[in-house]
This record gives structure tokens, sequence and C-alpha cells, in this order.
């Protein structure tokens, strides 16, 4: 069986039989011992690696790793059967660098929390409750039919448009249909239908659909064919009051395009939960746009937590088990990204 060495929780199953080794790393884990004791079945030895070197310095004889990246220039990972990402985004997988013995896993289960967030934050764009909140701990009636105010908007009869229609874009969708909205998704897989969404087209009808909306969701993966693809030319193509919600990959989204838009109401307002610069450590905090989208009014910002609900890291982990389980069970592996490439 591996050593852990000093800091390692080993966790024994009521199974017997040789242990396996398991790193664990990165900032998207949480509380992964308290998640993972009572749910695997067999015994494992398992390291929680608080930095990067710690974790290479584990991969000489892990059996499965938990870990967001894989870059190449990795230490050789001979045993390595499982690479088993946290989340769901490959941005910092290199998958040409993972050992060829090594079947690589995702985990989704956020497009839930994400789902809840789109719709509140549409309530919030039609009702302003925290506007209207503060007028009124103010004695501010100016909102009131009783001092000459006007009705608040609502979603009945509104169209929500969403670009990349997968696990994010059906949850989504799903809420939406309860609130009366009209569903219209571009994907690239327009042939499969879905009882959710009243439309459903191929990204070559995008524009039809970003005229159409008057909340766009940006749902798709960050890629080489997505990077950029909500630029000048589909801002321009936008009602003027639609309301673009990102909780994909901030590059998805021209970033100049973007404060252009909104800083000239070129559209009505957006919601942004991703963004363009993330905290690397160290006491200096970049801001999340080289623009100041922070001063313009129609912007509702947030810190790329829209998916990250009370239950996601208990499903998330639960899920993760299984794997384990299925792994040191031999049994095939869930959510498989990339098979693998040679016997270990």
């Amino acid at each position: 069986m591996a050593t852990c060495g000093a800091k390692a929780v080993y966790i024994r199953a009521q199974s017997e039989g040789a242990g396996m080794k398991l790193a664990v790393s990165g900032g998207m884990v949480g509380d992964y011992e308290e998640l993972l004791r009572p749910a695997l079945r067999m015994p494992w030895c398992i390291r929680f690696c608080p930095d990067r070197a710690a974790l290479l310095a584990e991969l000489g004889d892990a059996d499965a790793v938990v870990t967001m990246s894989w870059a190449a220039g990795m230490p050789p990972a001979p045993h390595l059967r499982l690479l088993q990402l946290p989340g769901a985004g490959l941005d910092a997988v290199d998958l040409a660098a993972v050992p060829p013995t090594a079947t690589v896993c995702n985990v989704y289960e956020h497009e839930i929390g994400i789902g809840e967030y789109v719709l509140a934050t549409m309530l919030e764009k039609e009702i302003g409750l925290a506007r209207l909140q503060a007028e009124i701990r103010a004695d501010d009636w100016r909102s009131s039919l009783f001092c000459g105010g006007t009705p608040h908007g609502e979603l009945f009869g509104k169209t929500l448009g969403i670009v990349g229609y997968g696990r994010i874009g059906r949850e989504t969708a799903k809420r939406a249909k309860a609130f009366g909205l009209k569903v219209v998704a571009a994907t690239r897989s327009p042939e499969k239908r879905d009882e959710q969404v009243d439309e459903i087209v191929g990204m070559a009808q995008l524009p039809q659909v970003l005229a159409r909306a008057d909340y766009l969701l940006i749902a798709c993966p960050l890629s080489a064919e997505t990077r950029g693809l909500i630029d000048r030319a589909a801002f321009a193509a936008m009602r003027r009051s639609a309301v673009l919600i990102n909780v994909a990959r901030g590059p998805v989204v021209d970033e100049d395009a973007l404060y252009e838009a909104c800083r000239d109401r070129l559209i009505a307002g957006a919601v942004i939960d991703v963004w363009y610069n993330y905290p690397k450590g160290g006491a200096r905090i970049e801001p999340p746009s080289k623009h100041p989208l922070k001063h313009l009014d129609n912007v509702l910002m947030t810190p790329h937590v829209s998916g990250v609900s009370g239950g996601l890291l208990r499903r998330r982990w639960s899920l993760i088990a299984n794997n384990l389980n299925r792994l040191a069970a031999g049994q095939p592996l869930l959510n498989v990204v990339r098979a693998p490439l040679s016997a270990p």
C-alpha cells in the first residue's frame, strides 16, 4: 500500500484489500474529507495538497488525482488511472499532457444553482427589488402607484435566447418556461429537440436569436470558436431593450464590445458573473475587467458565484466518490472526457 505522509487522511471502509492513493488539490475541492468519508466503499490513502508543489510531490504513486488543472511538464505519474476534475471546465487541462493510462472525468451539478441565479437576476432586472427596498427604507414612495409611480416589469411573455444548449441551458429553460417565457436556443446540435425550448437553431442562425431575445443567456463553453463570439456586430444585432447574461466564460463576450454596449446603452444592460481577470494569489487583487463596468448602473456584477449553491459540493463529491468506488471495483467510470490511451 502507498504511504501518504504525516498529514495524510487515511479513510478505511469495511472492505478489505490493498489501499489506493488519491491526491486532492485545488481551491474548488471544499471540505472533501467530510463529504468523501461516508461514501467510499474501499480503503483509500488520501492526501490533501494545499499547493501545486505538494501535488507534484504526490504524483509518483497516485492512482487517482482530483484537481482542476494539468499541464505539460508535470512529473511522471505512472500509476495514474483517474484524473477527476471537481468541476466541469477543461480550460486548465492539457489533455495531451495527461498520462495515457488515465481516464479524465469531470462533474457538473452547477447547472441547478446557475438556473436559479439566472432567473433571480432576470427578476431583479424586471422588478428592481434592491432599488424598491432602498426607496421605502428611506420613506420614499416614488415608485408606488399612490405617488404616481409606474408599474414594474414582468418576465411573462418575454423571450429568453440561450447561446449553447447544454446542462446550464436546459436547467435555465425549464425554470424560464415556468415563468411563462418563450425560449429560443442556438446550439451546435439543433437536431436534439427538447420540450423546454420553443425553437432551437444552429449556430449559423445566432443572429436571429440575437434579434429576438429580451434576455440573452451565454451558456456555451469557451473554445477557439466561441472566444469573442458576442462582439460588436452581435451587440448591434440585439434589441436596445435586451439584457445580456454571461454565466459561461468571460472571453466568450468581447470585453471592449461589452463595455461599449452597456456604456452607450446599445442594450439595456448586462448581468456578468464570469470575468476576464481573476485573483492569482498575493495581496494585490486585479479588477475583474480592464473597463470600469462597476460604474455603470445598468450592469449587475457578481464574483463567479452563480453555480456555487449550498448543495453543489455535496452533489459533486457524491459523484466523485461514485467514480472512485467504480475505479476501485473495476467498473466503467462516469462523465468521461477522455478514455485511457493505453493500459496501466
